[in-house]
């Protein structure tokens, strides 16, 4: 027995009215999307551009970021499986459509085993993003397994420009001041020796600035 088409369309009807209640982080192709946050341990507010949600069945679930936190820029990795122990090394590779592939060096959060950075390349990744249509990324993780995934790129360059403007590397930004937080950072990786001399010569200018 056939149904009867008004049976036919109220049922059409009450699936797009479900379809609508659910939450936009339930589809796959959500798209790319600019966020601001804020870190309820340290009170700090940050920017970040988020991949979309990626399609069930056809790769590994994988999310990339580009994130600007403290006036620096990073590149964030964050998978569903183990990468590697807690603040440990691992090697990525990623490639912009058909472009040569590029392997870069990232590192777990000190509180995750499934989600690493890079500040180190995090600008030149960020720039590369902005050139393609996808971007296809392999993990090497700590069980000697490949985790890899395929990411769209349409309608990623605003919220990824939003976030380098954050970390004032917008097209008509300059770089922010070198602060004193990057500056105890970057002093506390020196040698004894070579925090010395850093020492001597700033004593120096102080003294030419009096």
């Amino acid at each position: 027995m056939k149904q009867h088409p008004i049976g036919n369309q109220r049922q059409l009807a009450k699936l797009i009215a479900l379809l609508i209640t659910l939450p936009i982080n339930a589809w796959a192709d959500n798209g790319w999307n600019y966020q601001q946050k804020n870190d309820s341990l340290s009170n700090e507010t940050y920017s970040l551009a988020q991949s979309p949600l990626p399609r069930p069945g056809l790769y590994d679930d994988m999310m990339l970021s580009i994130v600007c936190r403290e006036g620096k820029l990073q590149a964030v990795i964050e998978t569903e499986d183990l990468i590697a122990s807690q603040g440990s090394r691992f090697e990525v590779e990623y490639q912009i459509d058909k472009q040569a592939p590029v392997k870069l060096p990232m590192k777990t959060y000190p509180d995750s085993k499934r989600k690493g950075y890079t500040d180190e390349v995090a600008k030149y990744m960020a720039e590369d993003l902005l050139k393609g249509e996808a971007v296809f990324i392999k993990v090497n993780t700590m069980l000697r397994t490949v985790l890899s995934s395929s990411i769209p790129l349409e309608n990623s360059a605003l919220p990824i420009k939003k976030v380098l403007a954050d970390c004032g590397f917008g097209e008509n930004s300059q770089k922010a001041a070198y602060s004193l937080s990057e500056f105890e950072q970057d002093f506390a990786k020196l040698s004894a020796g070579q925090q010395q001399q850093v020492l001597i010569q700033l004593k120096q200018i102080v003294l030419d600035v009096k």
